[in-house]
């Protein structure tokens, strides 16, 4: 007899509990040789599909799920692996643009389980730190695609890409983002330093394609794929972005790609920066499916880009006042984030929401919004990484001035004094933090 919808949540729950009891995201682990090592016990499941590996700053989860979108649109079973989620540990395992069943997670946790407590006693022995929360999870979303069966799979990076346990795939094609400053204390306090850990994911032969970079990510790229004697493709040079305009409901583009053309293209996503994320997805693609020699077929391309979604990147969730959220966690996203406001927007009147995490900066996001919001209320979300509202108020405060800043002791609050301070007319952008947008959209979508 099949378990109840109640009993397959329920052992789903128990997965995601067993994930989270050890290491967490907040310390990853710099090693590869503890997934590879749990990945060849279980027969290498990431070498039963295709691989898009993604890696880059911003726009990684946009640009996986218009890939993912992309190839369902092709025909493809697609499995999408991103991070961090908004409400579910589900969410982080798609397939076939769905997150996995509970039943599924339950029963493929079943199976990976022994393995990981293997691999976990011989670290141990070796006076090295049981398999991480991330680590653990990575296998089991390779056992998961496998078990689907899915013909690819789209993986983001978790963080940086040298040693992200992700990158125990050979990918078919590498996908590099914008490279900004970011987890500066893991990744590198430079640019070139943080760009050489992300293009660790490039390896021998494989397609690389990039969006534009700055000039010093860029000579690390071309540095890695001269070694591994990869082809490269960049935004801008080899496939072009030829036009955007703003539609409703987001933006029509056409794209000059690696093999082909393709014009009025419906994105329903805000933002240039989504524009160009769409461009550099069409290019992974073509490069994957007919390595950059063969145009895709212009329906796929229409179809694909017009079902493609990106929940919390520049989401509108509500209206009267209309309400939106991004993920903006850095200053190089919450310029992104600025740029699409004033071109996709006009509000007589924007506040915004802002709860940071302690890793963040702070300064660096706030200075960086400044210009365009009216009016900030700060909060912190229920994560204990979060920045309390009184630290982050002063530094808000510091930089738009105390008349401009109101404080909330939760994001429910917070959302209500905002909407006071915009009026029905006004909008009200939340940002700052994953864990944030995530506790106000199923706030508002619960509610």
């Amino acid at each position: 007899m099949a378990d109840s919808p109640a009993e397959d949540r329920s052992a789903a729950s128990a997965v995601a509990e067993a994930l989270y009891a050890r290491i967490g995201e907040a310390a990853p682990q710099r090693r590869l040789e503890a997934t590879r090592r749990a990945v060849e016990l279980l027969g290498d499941p990431q070498r039963m599909y295709g691989v898009i590996h993604i890696a880059g700053t911003n726009g990684k989860t946009s640009t996986a799920r218009i890939t993912e979108s992309l190839l369902r649109a092709h025909g493809l079973r697609v499995g999408l692996m991103t991070s961090p989620h908004l409400h579910r540990l589900n969410e982080r395992i798609m397939i076939d643009g769905e997150p996995i069943a509970d039943r599924k997670l339950a029963d493929n946790w079943a199976d990976v389980e022994p393995v990981l407590q293997m691999v976990d006693a011989e670290l141990l022995a070796n006076s090295e730190p049981a398999l991480s929360f991330y680590e653990a999870l990575t296998v089991l979303t390779f056992a998961c695609f496998a078990d689907a069966p899915v013909d690819v799979a789209v993986i983001e990076v978790g963080m940086g890409g040298e040693w992200d346990a992700t990158n125990v795939v050979v990918a078919d094609v590498a996908v590099l983002t914008p490279i900004a400053m970011d987890h500066a204390e893991f990744l590198g306090e430079t640019i070139r330093e943080i760009a050489r850990t992300k293009a660790g994911i490039i390896k021998p032969a494989s397609r690389v394609v990039s969006a534009h970079q700055s000039d010093d990510a860029m000579e690390e790229i071309l540095r890695a794929t001269e070694l591994s004697e990869a082809t490269l493709r960049v935004l801008g040079r080899d496939f072009y972005l030829m036009s955007v305009e703003q539609a409703v409901g987001g933006q029509v583009l056409s794209v000059s790609g690696i093999a082909g053309e393709y014009r009025s293209l419906t994105l329903p996503l805000f933002g240039e920066h989504q524009a160009d994320n769409a461009a550099v997805a069409i290019a992974a693609v073509e490069s994957f499916l007919g390595n950059g020699e063969t145009p895709l077929g212009s329906e796929v391309v229409e179809d694909g880009i017009l079902l493609s979604s990106s929940p919390g990147r520049l989401q509108v969730i509500d209206y009267q006042p209309t309400v939106i959220i991004d993920a903006a966690h850095n200053p190089h996203g919450a310029e992104a984030l600025c740029r699409a406001l004033m071109g996709s927007f006009a509000f007589p009147r924007l506040v915004c929401v802002v709860g940071i995490l302690q890793e963040k900066d702070v300064i660096g996001i706030i200075e960086a919004l400044d210009p365009v919001v009216d009016h900030f209320v700060v909060t912190q979300s229920q994560s204990d990484r979060a920045i309390s509202v009184s630290d982050l108020a002063d530094a808000v405060s510091a930089i738009a001035g105390p008349d401009r800043v109101d404080s909330r002791a939760n994001v429910e609050s917070a959302l209500e004094r905002a909407k006071e301070i915009s009026g029905v007319d006004g909008g009200v952008i939340i940002t700052g933090s994953i864990t944030l947008i995530g506790e106000v959209r199923g706030g508002i979508e619960g509610g």
